[in-house]
């Protein structure tokens, strides 16, 4: 399986949810104090096809929503962003699409998510069997999808059918704690999801908890680039990145800017990144332009809304200094 060559046709099939995302306005007002708010596409995933689809790739999402008019929004802004959504259907009962409200400021944020009774994680292995995945050059999933079943089972199937058709299965592990049992089975589950992975994507803290310490999460990272994943991005915040590709070892640092907010970094990170290897960009170039994205996003309200296009991300680039050196971070 040729990792880079799948990126390379620019198809994404990407698994996860998309919800309904809502802001207090103006921007730096509380949710306590809001008394009105603006209302956005959200979920990672779907986040993650949209800030593609403004690259001019193609994506196509595979999640259940509610039967409801929420459910019908996220649909419809899914095909606004030119989302493909063939393999988006409604559940009905009880089950609800995701609603995050997040308030766009930095400094006392408070994000509260709606998860209960979440329609995405009905999402079933008939869902996934029903796509038909030589259609597509690679998979995108983030770690969400595996917190309850019958989506873990799904995601799981998915992976073997990708692999099966030879897409290359890329993971944003995007470990939520407030959608697991207990952390022992995100462990287990996450860790089972990246050694099937081929591009892992995570956190030092994400990659940590995989490997029982965040001391240990640097060899963790390494470990899985050695013996599985051709990609993988250890992200330290404003440290900069290291990633393991080809039997190499590259580190990168960040584009400093005034954010206006925490939200969506990682999802535009995600979306430059693969856009820029789909261009045949440099493994370090490609990082850096991911982490240019996940600065215009954290500068601007919204997630979807401020992923960038490619004229957008230039014109960063081409007015911002550099990015900064990269830092160590101790290894355990």
């Amino acid at each position: 399986m040729d990792v880079l060559s799948g990126i390379a046709q620019k198809r994404f099939l990407v698994i996860g949810r998309v919800g309904m995302d809502l802001s207090p306005e103006p921007p730096g007002t509380g949710i306590e104090q809001s008394t009105s708010m603006t209302v956005a596409m959200g979920g990672s995933s779907a986040n993650i096809a949209a800030g593609l689809v403004k690259f001019g790739a193609e994506a196509a999402l595979v999640t259940r929503v509610s039967d409801d008019a929420v459910g019908r929004y996220c649909v419809a802004q899914l095909g606004a962003y030119g989302v493909d959504a063939r393999h988006v259907h409604p559940i009905a009962g009880e089950y609800r699409n995701s609603l995050a409200l997040y308030e766009t400021r930095v400094e006392d944020h408070n994000s509260v998510i709606y998860r209960n009774g979440a329609a995405d994680f009905q999402m079933s292995i008939a869902d996934v069997e029903a796509v038909d995945y030589e259609q597509y050059g690679a998979l995108i999933t983030a770690g969400t999808v595996f917190a309850a079943e019958p989506s873990r089972s799904a995601a799981f199937r998915a992976f073997e059918l990708a692999r099966a058709a030879g897409l290359p299965v890329i993971f944003d592990v995007d470990y939520r704690p407030y959608s697991w049992p207990s952390p022992a089975v995100a462990e287990d589950v996450l860790s089972r999801a990246g050694a099937l992975s081929d591009v892992i994507v995570a956190n030092d803290e994400e990659f940590g908890f995989m490997a029982g310490g965040i001391d240990k999460g640097l060899a963790k990272a390494r470990a899985l680039a050695e013996t599985s994943a051709s990609i993988v991005v250890y992200k330290m915040g404003h440290l900069g990145a290291i990633t393991f590709a080809l039997g190499t070892e590259t580190r990168t640092g960040i584009y400093e800017v005034e954010a206006l907010k925490p939200t969506g970094a990682g999802d535009s990170f995600m979306a430059g990144f693969l856009a820029s290897l789909a261009e045949g960009r440099p493994m370090d170039e490609a990082v850096l332009r991911g982490s240019a994205c996940a600065a215009i996003v954290v500068a601007k309200p919204g997630c979807a809304p401020a992923m960038p296009d490619t004229d957008e991300l230039e014109a960063f680039l081409a007015r911002h200094p550099g990015p900064s050196a990269p830092q160590s971070r101790a290894e355990g």
